[in-house]
């Protein structure tokens, strides 16, 4: 071989090295965009482990991907799901898949996790597949929130019917049964007393109700979470909660949410209170107060003219008997309970309030396992409070 022919070898084979080297620097960057999409992607091997996974993922099946390779997907998910039937489909036809409105909600991931589900072969690894999961359960949320809202204003015009419209008749009859007390005898003394009581219940319930019908706009300024919440553990703590553990998990880095702050305790006071008597008096109880930053969650709420972000998520679990599952769609509307002596206005008030500030609330429910969630804007200004207000 020439001296020529040598230097042309050497030549094609430093070309080599440096393309396969920036192969090598290239490879990191699939990956990378893999880890950027929002909506969990992973991949089956044939055994029908998880081959790999992305960050969402992991954070859909609470366990992180070296933990999720060493398992079958079939552990990972409900019983009998669909998602199983789809991927053998998708090897013995070779085509994707598509199914619509799945649950994978399991103990582990918290419940009820509605998602639309895509299945595809991997034509460079013939033995995967890929599958990507698409959760619809915020966007449920987001239209149920609306229906709540809707059932809020429908209240707001009851109450203020209610208000003319009752209260005056009954301060005559409560008058009328006062006067009548004057003559009567004992067993009809007791009668006129329970006219008196039934009508001062009346009002009550009238009273609680105006609430609603209030559309002055709500005062709010930056307001520490974390200081609101501490208020309402020390109130619970001392009252009607004094025998259940509270636990607060809270990111200490969070933003002010720009609220109104006496509003903000009468909701959690309000989900406090509802997780406290959901437990059992002989079972070991437990409230837990979260606090995190979810940034993605947007929503077009009424008044505004684009889409608003929610990052802030505070979150109220109990470990309680949960809510029915009949009662779920319906938990946030008027006159709605699961209590003997509830009127049902505690919670439409809460979604009253969180819907004034442009948040929205929802629950999630099992047994031993039920956490209503609020989400709502953050403070970014005096420019941004003087445009909400």
């Amino acid at each position: 071989m020439t001296a020529e022919a040598r230097k042309q070898d050497t030549r094609k084979m430093d070309q080599k090295r440096k393309a396969e080297q920036e192969i090598g620097k290239d490879q990191g960057m699939p990956r990378a965009i893999l880890d950027a999409v929002p909506h969990p992607v992973f991949t089956i091997a044939s055994n029908g482990h998880v081959a790999e996974a992305n960050v969402a993922a992991e954070a859909f099946f609470e366990v992180s991907a070296p933990l999720l390779r060493r398992r079958p997907l079939a552990d990972l998910v409900p019983f009998g799901t669909p998602l199983l039937g789809l991927i053998e489909q998708v090897r013995q036809r070779g085509a994707p898949v598509n199914e619509y409105r799945v649950d994978l909600g399991t103990p582990r991931n918290g419940g009820e996790r509605i998602v639309d589900i895509h299945v595809a072969p991997v034509s460079e690894h013939p033995d995967q597949v890929v599958v990507m999961l698409q959760e619809r359960t915020i966007a449920d949320k987001m239209d149920r929130q609306l229906t709540h809202r809707g059932a809020a204003r429908s209240v707001s015009a009851l109450a203020s019917m209610l208000a003319h419209e009752i209260k005056n008749p009954l301060s005559g009859i409560r008058g009328a049964a006062q006067l009548l007390e004057q003559s009567a005898d004992d067993d009809d003394r007791a009668l006129t007393r329970l006219i008196c009581e039934e009508a001062d219940r009346i009002v009550k319930l009238v009273d609680r109700m105006e609430v609603f019908s209030d559309e002055r706009p709500v005062e709010r300024e930056p307001v520490n979470i974390h200081a609101v919440l501490e208020h309402v553990r020390t109130l619970a703590a001392s009252g009607f909660a004094r025998h259940i553990r509270i636990v607060e998990e809270y990111d200490p880095s969070l933003p002010p949410v720009l609220a109104n702050r006496d509003q903000l305790i009468q909701v959690f006071l309000n989900l406090v209170k509802n997780a406290a008597e959901a437990i059992d008096s002989d079972q070991d109880g437990e409230i837990q107060l979260t606090t995190a930053f979810r940034p993605g969650v947007r929503l077009t709420v009424p008044g505004a003219s684009t889409r608003v972000s929610l990052p802030l998520e505070f979150c109220v679990r109990d470990n309680g008997k949960g809510v029915p599952d009949d009662l779920i769609p319906h938990l946030f509307d008027p006159f709605v309970t699961t209590k003997p002596t509830g009127s049902g206005l505690g919670l439409a008030l809460v979604a009253k309030i969180i819907g004034d500030h442009g948040g929205i609330v929802e629950c999630d429910s099992q047994p031993r396992r039920t956490t209503f969630r609020v989400l709502l804007p953050m403070y970014r200004g005096k420019s941004t409070a003087q445009e909400d207000n």
